[in-house]
């Protein structure tokens, strides 16, 4: 079989499969996978509902940050915006979604977006899915803003030099997956043949959802 130089659809047989717990976000589950040699394994993973992530680029090469408190690593993360994309039964596009999450975290819209990276956040572990975006031709939202609540309403919001934060993840200091894929991907896409506006659109097929 020849080798084929991308991610490709493939089902193995479950011959039986249960919920284990559910919680507010994930969903606990346990399969019974059939092997190619025909033995049958357990395999428990995370069901999720999949992210999206912006990365916001002003005219001065500034990407806008947040940081808050994340409770599993019991550590105050630079991130990017961000949430899950949690309303596709109400029609929601990934754009849609990051779009939303943009302004209700940091009350900042776009006019230009592009897809800038798609990643399995721990494919051996879990379904979820992120799409990072990258959005230019920023400005202040205006008209009614969004009232943050829990760990958002603890956010901080900077805008930090390209360079500066590219610096920041190669040594080590800023490491959720979101920002060190949208950022490595970024200085990756500049300098590739056509350079951002190579980029694909907005809109492109997302092969990871619906899964």
């Amino acid at each position: 079989m020849a080798f084929t130089l991308s991610d490709t659809p493939e089902q193995w047989q479950v011959a039986q499969g249960e919920d284990l717990a559910a919680g507010g976000i994930t969903t606990y589950r346990r399969d019974r996978v059939r092997m190619p040699s025909g033995k049958v394994q357990n395999r428990e993973y995370l069901l999720h509902t999949g992210a999206v992530a912006v990365l916001a680029l002003d005219d001065d090469d500034n990407v806008l940050v947040v940081k808050q408190y994340r409770h599993p690593v019991r550590r105050r993360l630079v991130e990017l915006p961000a949430g899950l994309h949690d309303k596709r039964g109400e029609g929601e596009t990934p754009l849609q979604a990051a779009q939303r999450e943009l302004w209700e975290e940091t009350d900042v819209r776009a006019t230009h977006w592009s897809v800038l990276t798609d990643f399995y956040n721990s494919a051996g572990s879990s379904d979820e899915a992120t799409r990072v975006y990258l959005a230019r031709g920023i400005s202040e939202a205006d008209g009614e803003l969004h009232e943050r609540e829990d760990e958002e309403a603890d956010m901080e919001q900077s805008w930090v030099g390209f360079d500066d934060l590219l610096g920041t993840v190669l040594a080590g200091e800023v490491c959720t997956a979101s920002i060190v894929v949208g950022v490595l991907a970024l200085a990756a896409a500049r300098s590739q043949p056509g350079g951002l506006d190579a980029l694909r659109p907005a809109d492109a097929p997302w092969p990871a959802r619906p899964f």
